[in-house]
């Protein structure tokens, strides 16, 4: 019957789809952890702490300080994925001539089944929270503060006027943010007085629109819970949600697979069209059979696509 083979069909798209996500997954995750060649802390927390990666050519003109890449790791703002997993990707823009600075955040830490159905329900699913409210943002604001000077410190090959903060998925939507705490509240702690002293921003796989990731629930509601669940969600939005934080006159690609499971091209497209109502042109780079994972997997071609995308803007 029509339906029937229909039904069939779209099955066997579904597994295909699900099959191949998986690889990717896997692929991305195979690389052996890479070492950094200096670390610093920037606060008193264990997860207050930033690897350097030294550049491993030198493409700068006539030998200078090579760009700074910042990187921002994603994994939902989720205790389990820290910075270690995209050690692989941060080595692969060293050897294309980058200095490299992998920012650890605090993420959540606190098993939701501990908590009870009733915290559960609030914060939005089961398993490890995500994020820390305000901890997270606290984080990332300290290190982006204090990296300048730890850099002519601990990573003199790096020249911080040519900064470029990249960051995949969560850690897209941290760089997004990053880029904008001008445009903050008055209220907010993170504020600053100016834009921050960036060439620019390369988001991959962003959660950049917490309205459209809330349709499609992104990752099971994490950016409810980075917010603390429910009850502060609204009112935190202002805060937190980069499509809210518009424009920031801070050059931004936002780089997208369109097979993404994991963080749907309609976030992303949702941020471009919100800066474009705000006056501003996002880059947006949509990479045909690609998910959400070979971004910052060095084996894939999306991830140079991503590295030249960065020299775009740190040269």
């Amino acid at each position: 019957m029509p339906d029937d083979a229909a039904a069939r069909a779209a099955a066997e798209a579904r597994a295909a789809a699900e099959a191949r996500a998986a690889a990717e997954e896997e692929s991305a995750f195979s690389h052996p952890a890479v070492d950094p060649d200096a670390a610093a802390r920037y606060g008193d927390d264990p997860d207050q702490v930033i690897d350097f990666y030294a550049p491993r050519v030198s493409v700068s003109p006539g030998g200078g300080l090579a760009p700074l890449v910042v990187v921002l790791h994603g994994g939902a703002w989720r205790a389990p994925y820290d910075r270690r997993h995209v050690t692989p990707f941060a080595d692969f823009l060293a050897r294309r001539g980058f200095a490299v600075a992998n920012v650890e955040y605090r993420r959540g830490g606190v098993s939701l089944p501990a908590q009870g159905a009733a915290a559960r329900g609030a914060a939005g699913g089961a398993g490890p929270v995500a994020g820390r409210w305000p901890e997270t943002f606290d984080d990332v604001a300290a290190a982006m503060d204090a990296l300048p000077a730890l850099v002519r410190e601990f990573l003199p090959q790096a020249d911080p006027r040519r900064m470029v903060v990249t960051g995949h998925s969560a850690g897209g939507h941290l760089a997004l943010w990053a880029a904008a705490r001008h445009l903050l509240p008055t209220d907010a702690a993170w504020r600053i007085d100016r834009p921050a002293p960036l060439r620019g921003v390369v988001a991959l796989a962003p959660i950049a629109d917490f309205t459209v990731a809330d349709k499609l629930d992104v990752c099971d509601g994490a950016f409810r819970q980075l917010l603390g669940g429910d009850a502060g969600f609204t009112a935190r939005l202002p805060y937190a949600d980069p499509a809210l934080l518009l424009p920031t006159g801070i050059a931004t690609t936002l780089v997208q697979g369109r097979t993404d499971t994991v963080v749907p091209e309609a976030v992303a497209e949702a941020y471009a069209d919100a800066a474009a109502k705000a006056g501003e042109v996002v880059g947006l780079t949509l990479l045909e059979d690609v998910g959400h994972f070979p971004l910052i997997d060095p084996a894939a071609d999306a991830c140079a696509v991503v590295a030249e995308e960065i020299a775009q803007l740190a040269w």
